[in-house]
């Protein structure tokens, strides 16, 4: 059975290991793996503080999105994370399928992300348009700011 449910703050542990081993599936080193860290973890505030779903297969989690509101009329898509033995079987696009579904059923008018570079086409497939560019910690490594407009 397949179900997208709101996460508990007792999902902390499991989203953090989804969250740095899909990160890493992507080849980044150990020492930029242990830059991240912190940015990487996901804590019972965080779950407390935003939107937070999980894919749940077999009474498993194996993916989950968190989102934000940053404007009245604004969403943030802060994490979209696949297990990485999950990668490739469509559970990133169920995910944002229904993560775009839930905010057109609010007053939202666009969704904000900043794309890892390896995720850059799968947000184009669903409409996402690059409009800037962010620095990230790595030198000369930027991510894309994307937007899609509802």
């Amino acid at each position: 059975m397949i179900e997208i449910i709101k996460a508990n703050t007792h999902d902390y542990r499991v989203l953090t290991d989804i969250t740095k081993k899909s990160k890493a599936y992507w080849g980044y080193s150990d020492e930029q793996m242990r830059k991240w860290s912190d940015l990487l973890t996901i804590t019972e505030e965080y779950i407390q503080n935003n939107e937070v779903y999980k894919l749940i297969i077999n009474q498993s989690i194996v993916a989950y999105y968190s989102y934000f509101e940053i404007e009245k009329n604004s969403v943030r898509l802060d994490n979209l994370f696949v297990s990485p033995e999950n990668i490739g079987k469509g559970y990133g696009k169920l995910l944002m399928n229904d993560f775009i579904l839930k905010i057109k059923k609010s007053e939202a008018q666009r969704i904000i992300l900043d794309a890892d570079p390896n995720a850059q086409k799968f947000y184009e497939s669903f409409g996402f348009v690059k409009i800037g560019e962010i620095e990230t910690s790595i030198k000369d490594r930027f991510l894309p700011i994307m937007e899609l407009k509802l």
